[in-house]
């Protein structure tokens, strides 16, 4: 798997650890509809999409939809390794087993976690391709954030990365992790920057056209 692949993996990963069940499926969307069908990898990712989705439609209380799913979703997990690309895949297999049987259970707890390594994934484990990736997913997932100023904040957090700093990249990251309120202010100081930019660059471009 090369590192564009595992970024939009573990960007998928994150998404869902946050409790962005729908808008974890859109990294893996990507890579999935480029994957030979019937490969190891497509299965993984078909099946991760449908895993979500089952979630999504569970918590929606889409009983038939949330039951057909995590089935479906189960088939195409159920024959790889137990430990697959770094996900617990046979974990995923019990919990949509358990979803099938009783849709309902997500009104009672959580989701199960997605296990990675070992771990459950959280933004700051991301390198900057697939933070980009989280926040392009969430600029599709939600009318309220403007994608336009999403995309100045990656190319300025790209520019970051270049020159040492990340003032901009930490807000990137907690605005992924952010739940309501708290991502909402993050998105407010992430405009107001990018507006400031805006306004300087404009500045200077003033006094050249003079």
């Amino acid at each position: 798997m090369d590192a564009s692949i595992e970024e939009s993996l573990r960007a998928g990963l994150v998404l869902y650890a946050t409790g962005e069940y729908h808008a974890a499926h859109d990294p893996w969307e990507d890579v999935w509809l480029e994957l030979e069908e019937g490969t190891t990898d497509e299965k993984l990712f078909h099946g991760l999409i449908q895993y979500t989705a089952a979630v999504h439609h569970a918590r929606n209380r889409n009983w038939s939809g949330a039951t057909g799913l995590a089935e479906s979703g189960r088939e195409y997990l159920v024959g790889l390794p137990d430990q697959y690309r770094g996900v617990a895949v046979a974990d995923a297999v019990a919990f949509l087993d358990a979803l099938a049987r009783d849709p309902e259970r997500i009104e009672r707890g959580p989701p199960d976690p997605v296990s990675y390594r070992g771990g459950v994934l959280e933004p700051t484990d991301l390198e900057l391709d697939g933070l980009v990736l989280a926040v392009e997913a969430l600029a599709e997932e939600y009318e309220a954030y403007e994608a336009e100023i999403l995309t100045e904040a990656v190319e300025v957090a790209r520019e970051e990365q270049q020159v040492g700093r990340a003032a901009v990249t930490t807000l990137l990251f907690d605005f992924v992790a952010g739940k309501g309120p708290s991502r909402e202010f993050v998105y407010d100081q992430l405009r107001s920057r990018m507006q400031r930019r805006r306004r300087k660059r404009d500045d200077v471009k003033g006094l050249f056209e003079k």
